[in-house]
């Protein structure tokens, strides 16, 4: 019988390139999901120092285990906060609006 462990991101987050690609690669995956971009961060936070993050963020450390887990709904103050801490921000950016081709009209025979 083969044995498998949970696969766990933050063990492949290496360096701060690696990091950035996880942040983007999530942010196009699920750009609405509060809930998911707070376990992204946390996967990030794990990557480095969980401890230190709940000290820079001045959020309670219960309230950043719960939030990190994808528990609850966290606010946007809570996001924020914590990309701050890890050395990001949260941004705006516009939708590029899908482009469909116009059809072309039928040419006439000379």
């Amino acid at each position: 019988m083969t044995r498998t462990r949970p696969w766990d991101a933050a063990e492949h987050l290496h360096d701060e390139s690696d990091i950035r690609l996880y942040i983007e690669a999530a942010l196009d995956e699920a750009p609405d999901d509060a809930g998911f971009l707070a376990m992204v961060l946390g996967d990030v936070a794990r990557a480095r120092n969980l401890a230190e993050l709940a000290r820079t963020s001045g959020i309670a450390r219960a309230t950043l285990y719960k939030t990190l887990r994808g528990e609850g709904n966290p606010t946007m103050a809570t996001i924020s906060k914590l990309a701050n801490a890890l050395g990001y921000r949260l941004s705006l950016a516009p939708i590029q609006p899908k482009v469909t081709p116009r059809p072309r009209k039928p040419r006439k025979a000379a």
